[in-house]
């Protein structure tokens, strides 16, 4: 068992870019303008019977000190990369489901025989194995190179000179990324543009609250060869200002302009600031931006930090200074943190760690001196001491430029798209922070809904449906927050819930906490009780629904419909 046998079969492999060649898989790559390319012959290694493994079983299995996921599905094999290319999760503790494996901790899926992306936050698939049974024994096609990577990004054109075609992505974040890179997956070969009013690179934001700190090169969501090598053009420090759909040009704040034949709005959305007086002292932060959080950082120190808001941007922050700053105090309106999103319970479980919490109350004045804030007055009288405060009361969409547009908005100021990420204007799409789109998970219901991973699909619907592929979002939100060393996740949408049903121990830090409305669950969340929120979304994007007396069931009945 476990011997390697070497066949003379080359294959080619592909070198000097983040795309590689998998003929393993027979994936035929369409981008090879600047690789080079290089023969090498393939191993195969035998590694177990196939009478070990259950059906619908997932193991991790080594060859050359690499490991690999190994798995059983209707009674066939495949191996795919063992790493969720997120966050690097082990997905053998996933959720294997439908032809796809789900990540344990942030939701992402991929297909068990391909690799590639079926569910979002990534923007890389994952490498997959030749798996074959033979006399009994499994038995995997790999070479040296196809071991190294457990990621692959998916296959790729570039842009044609030919080809006069615009294709004019406003906004730097997932949304605009994912939807140019699908567009070259789709074949498209016409010109690309992201335009953002960022200085940098589409970068991981999610991480910035969570570790103020971090270098931009470590949260670079593609590194800048990648944009030149697929034809991908982008444009720092480009601020939309108006958008004039009968000429189909976008205008920006340096008093440029460009043309498009396809457009995509996916500018996110503006933290909330305080209206109180002081409101404008200088050590008073928001924090939406890389530049935001150096500065943030910087100034907290060794400080006391008042945090002004409760919910995930605050807590995380509160989180990451409670060791760097002299004293950290969270201000919230609401009786407990996260109190309309995740409930009272499991607010008051949140209320244990280590911060001082001024709940229930609002900031009316911010006093200062020599234009720095210095104390913080609280409604209930309660005078607190800063030398920073940091504001996280929420967000409104970034659709100010499209005043006067004929682009239609709710009162809130949110694009209004329908399935296929369509605005009421033809060739104009919305993506992210900014849409009120349809759920099907909630009856096609407008939401509106400010998840890493939406914007991340809707960007991959909106590049679609550019191609006239006609095809519907439909998906099962998936979030997560981390604060104090707990994870925290959630799945569905659970606006309007009528009940909470708990499982486990709230005194431990270790439950899982289901959303009840009219008798069925719409949403879960989890402290440290992996992977039930990725089993519960599972459930839910198979179309299946859980109900109250599943949901208050130890023995969890529901997970049948896996």
């Amino acid at each position: 068992m476990g011997a390697s046998r070497s066949k003379s079969v080359d294959l080619p492999t592909f070198h000097g870019s983040e795309s590689q060649e998998n003929e393993l898989s027979g994936d035929k790559q369409r981008h090879k303008g600047s690789l080079k390319e290089k023969h090498e012959p393939v191993f195969e290694k035998e590694v177990c019977l196939a009478s070990e493994m259950q059906d619908n079983e997932m193991r991790e299995i080594e060859i050359n000190n690499h490991k690999l996921l190994l798995i059983k599905a209707n009674g066939e094999f495949s191996t795919i990369g063992h790493l969720c290319t997120h966050y690097g999760s082990q997905l053998v503790n996933g959720v294997l489901s439908r032809g796809r494996v789900r990540c344990p901790r942030h939701g992402a899926c991929f297909n068990i025989k391909t690799g590639d992306i079926e569910e979002f936050p990534c923007v890389d698939g994952l490498q997959c194995y030749k798996t074959e049974v033979q006399d009994g024994k499994v038995i995997i096609f790999t070479t040296t190179s196809a071991l190294d990577i457990n990621k692959r990004t998916q296959n790729m054109v570039t842009r044609s000179l030919v080809n006069k075609d615009v294709i004019l992505l406003i906004g730097g974040g997932p949304a605009s990324l994912i939807c140019a890179e699908t567009l070259r997956q789709e074949g498209y070969r016409g010109r690309i543009i992201i335009a953002t009013k960022e200085m940098h690179l589409p970068y991981d934001r999610p991480k910035l609250s969570k570790t103020l700190d971090i270098d931009i090169e470590h949260i670079l969501l593609r590194k800048p060869e990648f944009y030149s090598t697929y034809g991908i053009e982008v444009l720092i420090n480009k601020e939309a200002t108006s958008v004039n759909t009968k000429k189909r040009k976008v205008s920006f704040k340096d008093g440029t302009s460009q043309r498009y034949d396809n457009l995509l709005l996916a500018t996110g959305s503006i933290p909330r600031m305080l209206s109180c007086l002081g409101a404008d002292l200088e050590n008073i932060c928001l924090l939406r931006s890389f530049d935001d959080a150096i500065r943030i950082n910087k100034l907290a120190t060794a400080k006391d930090i008042v945090i002004v808001g409760s919910s995930f941007i605050g807590m995380e922050i509160a989180a990451y200074l409670v060791e760097k700053a002299s004293s950290v105090s969270v201000v919230g309106n609401s009786e407990v943190p996260y109190q309309h999103i995740l409930g009272t319970e499991v607010g008051k479980v949140i209320m244990k760690l280590n911060v001082k919490f001024y709940m229930s109350d609002h900031v009316i004045e911010l006093r200062g001196e020599d234009g720095l804030v210095k104390d913080v007055v609280l409604a209930s009288g309660k005078v607190l001491p800063a030398d920073l405060c940091v504001v996280g009361i929420g967000v409104r969409p970034a659709t100010h430029y499209l005043h006067g547009s004929p682009i239609k908005t709710d009162p809130k100021g949110t694009i209004i798209v329908d399935e296929y990420m369509q605005t009421n204007v033809e060739r104009i799409y919305a993506a992210g922070d900014i849409t009120s789109f349809p759920l099907p998970l909630c009856s096609n219901e407008n939401v509106s809904i400010s998840h890493w991973q939406i914007a991340h699909k809707q960007g991959y619907i909106a590049a679609l449906n550019m191609q006239k592929k006609k095809i519907a979002i439909d998906t099962v939100p998936f979030f997560w927050t981390f604060f104090f060393g707990k994870s925290l996740r959630y799945a569905g949408y659970g606006a309007g819930f009528e009940e909470v049903i708990i499982q486990g121990n709230k005194d431990e830090l270790k439950f899982v906490a289901f959303y009840i409305k009219e008798d069925k669950v719409v949403a879960v969340a989890s402290l440290n009780y992996d992977p039930v929120v990725a089993q519960v979304a599972e459930v839910l994007a198979s179309g299946k629904t859980i109900s109250k007396l599943e949901a208050q069931d130890k023995q969890m009945p529901w997970l049948q419909y896996i």
